[in-house]
């Protein structure tokens, strides 16, 4: 891969550090909350309807995920759940912002690495502002980011709108990120660069099949980053 982008993106969630665990975590205690008044197995499928079906009005983060958890719960119990189970509902939502900040392996080598060469560096990540903008805050990262980008969604529109206000072509720009579907396939379609780094887990809204293009690799883990651009460490 070359090793002349103007901007080198990374995306937040599970590829900076640790988020998704906690969605299901946190998802696990509602099930459990729930167990006597459906399965499992059929909550799960309830409960990811009706977080999908808010996206649009909620859109990504722990608020959505818990108002989503609310609603799923007094639709699949004919609204007769306690203010009790409400309560521990909304308990679960405020443990779940509230999670430490955990930066994955080999994450601070990289972006100093990278730093280190000049190279500027920024995120782009969706979510909730006030969430994104704590666990960045917390994460201590964001002495290494030129710029912070916190988006409601993440497709070619969006990627376009950000390379405008950057002013910075869509072939001198390079998308870092576990996301095939938000982070790698509308950078390539747009004309951009990307590099895929897997997380062990993912929810399944961002699953997607993988493409094959010359604008695009995928890695094992972050540290072979810095390999493909070429950079030591």
């Amino acid at each position: 891969m070359k090793n002349s982008f103007q901007i080198i993106a990374f995306d937040a969630d599970d590829t900076l550090w640790v988020n998704e665990p906690y969605y299901r975590e946190t998802e696990q205690k509602f099930y459990r909350l729930m167990t006597d008044i459906i399965p499992e197995n059929k909550l799960t499928e309830e409960f990811y309807k009706t977080e999908v079906g808010n996206l649009p009005l909620y859109g990504y983060g722990a608020k959505g995920h818990t108002l989503s958890m609310i609603e799923t719960a007094l639709r699949v119990s004919n609204n007769k759940v306690t203010n009790q189970t409400i309560q521990a509902i909304i308990d679960f939502g405020k443990e779940l912002i509230n999670k430490p900040v955990v930066l994955l392996n080999g994450v601070e080598k990289v972006l100093q690495a990278l730093h280190e060469k000049d190279k500027k560096l920024i995120v782009v990540t969706k979510g909730d502002l006030l969430d994104q903008e704590r666990k960045l805050a917390n994460s201590g990262l964001k002495k290494y980011f030129h710029h912070i980008e916190i988006v409601s969604d993440k497709n070619q529109s969006d990627y376009l709108k950000l390379l405008e206000k950057l002013n910075v072509p869509p072939e001198k720009f390079l998308m870092i990120g576990n996301s095939r579907k938000s982070d790698i396939i509308p950078v390539v379609a747009i004309g951009g660069y990307a590099i895929y780094v897997p997380y062990h887990t993912s929810w399944q809204h961002e699953e997607a099949a993988k493409i094959e293009s010359n604008h695009c690799i995928e890695v094992e883990n972050i540290n072979e980053v810095l390999t493909h651009l070429k950079i030591s460490y």
